[in-house]
């Protein structure tokens, strides 16, 4: 890929559970050869963090029209699903196309 992507990571503070996604997600999308940039914020932050965004993963609600995509998931707090939400961020980034 020739420019990173974005990825917002969301939790309910926006500190210590994002910290811990954002982490994980740049460690195993390396390993896939696809460099990303994340940025954590708060659920209520959101809609005011969307510049330049490719993907926003969450394992709190947030709103459905925010016109990018969404994956709700507390894979990596259990440790259940967690290459299955890999892939599916993985796809969901090539889908986007290059910035």
């Amino acid at each position: 890929m020739s420019s990173k992507k974005r990825i917002l990571v969301v939790c309910g503070t926006g500190i210590a559970t994002s910290t811990v996604v954002a982490k994980k997600l740049e460690e195993e999308l390396k390993k896939k050869g696809i460099e990303v940039e994340t940025r954590q914020c708060k659920a209520a932050e959101v809609e005011g963090r969307l510049d330049g965004i490719n993907l926003i993963v969450t394992t709190t609600p947030v709103p459905d029209n925010l016109g990018v995509p969404v994956i709700r998931t507390l894979a990596f707090l259990t440790g259940i699903g967690e290459e299955q939400v890999v892939e599916e961020v993985a796809k969901k980034l090539k889908e986007g196309g290059e910035n």
